[in-house]
């Protein structure tokens, strides 16, 4: 905590997305069609880049890209189909990349599902928050990996959250909850194993000489859709959340993307990173690098978890 707080004190108080450098000549995939993932999209594909923008609903990726153009009718941005609780629909998303064998730039993952109040499973049987947040990226990122490599100055950035330092453990004896499904420690597992495979994916390019930054983001509070939805049925939790937590600590989804912004663009932005919000607990504010949780700085735990993950998703890196 100390040193975050030492870097914090060099960063600028205010960061925002007119800071964001020239993105154009460059190809960026933002998992993701609302909320944050739309408010990235825009900025990126505002400062030139072309963007893809990828996720399950096609209405809501083509009313995406339609709002990304009424803005900016210059805007080079597209809708691509994608369904991270699906490996197979994650296999064709990548292979059509493939296809085209244009370099990757930028890589933002980005979409997630928060604390649904049942468990659920993926196409693949994976406990959906652990499946749709971390395994459906890992083997994203595995199978784009080609072309990653052939990106200029390629960045890598998981979104995560704080949640990574509550309740969060690597459950290896029941990674997919099958045993006793509790929504939040399950969530926190999700975006704990999303943090430690942003440094893990760091350390392997290195080892390498792959070229990749890799670095992770968190939103704070930002007031998206998986906020208001992830508690569910309007509970204690959701009306706690709602009336409470949200009018005092909570920022705009345009707030929450700015992390992930300045991970994915600006030369402030560091190999093995981790940016959230300044302010209130690292619940809102401009963005800032942001505290690491002691487990996921665990080596010996990341390197297991990146065996077992590749396992589970039948990726190979090369």
């Amino acid at each position: 905590m100390v040193k975050v707080l030492a870097m914090k004190a060099t960063f600028p108080d205010h960061w925002s997305t007119a800071d964001i450098p020239s993105q154009a000549g460059k190809l960026a995939i933002v998992t993701g069609t609302g909320g944050l993932g739309y408010e990235t999209a825009l900025a990126l594909a505002n400062a030139g880049a072309e963007v893809i923008i990828a996720g399950r609903s096609e209405e809501k990726g083509h009313e995406a890209v339609a709002r990304i153009r009424a803005g900016n009718a210059a805007a080079r941005v597209r809708f691509g189909l994608l369904d991270l609780a699906d490996l197979s629909s994650v296999a064709a998303f990548a292979e059509l990349q493939l296809g085209e064998a244009r370099p990757i730039d930028l890589l933002v993952n980005n979409a997630g599902v928060m604390t649904p109040p049942d468990r659920r499973e993926t196409k693949d049987g994976f406990e959906l928050q652990f499946g749709t947040n971390y395994l459906g990226h890992f083997a994203l990122t595995a199978r784009l990996l080609p072309l990653l490599l052939r990106g200029q100055e390629t960045r890598v950035v998981q979104v995560s959250s704080g949640a990574h330092r509550l309740q969060a453990d690597i459950h290896f004896d029941d990674l997919q909850w099958q045993r006793s499904y509790k929504p939040w420690p399950a969530y926190a597992q999700s975006k704990l194993a999303t943090l430690m495979f942003a440094l893990e994916l760091q350390r392997r390019s290195d080892a390498n000489g792959w070229g990749l930054m890799s670095n992770a983001a968190h939103p704070g509070y930002a007031t998206t859709d998986l906020i208001a939805n992830g508690p569910g049925q309007k509970g204690l939790a959701w009306l706690f959340n709602r009336y409470v937590m949200q009018p005092v600590a909570s920022h705009s989804p345009a707030s929450g993307a700015l992390p992930t912004l300045l991970a994915a663009t600006s030369p402030l932005a560091e190999k093995a990173g981790y940016y959230g919000p300044r302010n209130a607990f690292e619940l809102k504010g401009p963005p800032a690098p942001a505290i690491v949780g002691k487990k996921a700085q665990d080596i010996t735990v990341a390197k297991k978890l990146w065996d077992v993950s590749n396992e589970l998703c039948g990726v190979a890196w090369s």
